[in-house]
């Protein structure tokens, strides 16, 4: 049961910092899958680099926090940073996205860590059998959400024809 709480915690704080923040989801979609991939690359050095810099001890627990804290951190940075939605129901439907987005990329980091049992674990199986899927679609998703991004207006006036 702990996934479950875990997960419902880190759901609830991705949903919330996206619904504040008003961010568009197409660009926090995307720096989500740049953090994903950054993450798979340093994936068993970066858990060594903690430990070795003695902020936590070296193991399991740290390596996956770490991987966690690199998928989420381009999108944390873009959290204050970018496009807005206007409307409420778009700011709803873009921290939902966001939210799901991130929890499919932190499936696997935190499932290695977090004691599987009962219902959390066949939870934590559904979450892994969809990941792929919900990555795929969300992906997608944030590419055409970013077609429908309008640059801000500019400050200066347009110059009136005589």
């Amino acid at each position: 049961m702990n996934v479950v709480i875990v997960f419902a915690i880190l759901a609830a704080v991705l949903f919330a910092s996206a619904l504040i923040t008003k961010r568009r989801f197409g660009l926090l979609g995307l720096a989500l899958a740049a953090g994903s991939i950054l993450s798979s690359i340093w994936s068993y050095d970066a858990g060594l680099l903690v430990g070795s810099l003695g902020v936590a001890p070296a193991g399991p627990l740290t390596t996956a926090i770490t991987l966690s804290l690199i998928v989420l951190l381009p999108a944390i940075l873009l959290l204050f940073h970018g496009y807005t939605y206007k409307t409420i129901v778009g700011r709803i439907y873009g921290a939902l996205l966001f939210t799901l987005l991130a929890l499919a990329f932190l499936v696997e980091p935190l499932g290695f860590t977090l004691p599987l049992e009962g219902v959390g674990a066949n939870i934590y199986q559904y979450l892994v059998d969809y990941k792929d899927v919900i990555i795929s679609v969300a992906i997608v998703l944030a590419v055409v959400d970013l077609f429908f991004t309008k640059p801000a207006a500019p400050l200066i006036e347009k110059k009136s024809k005589r």
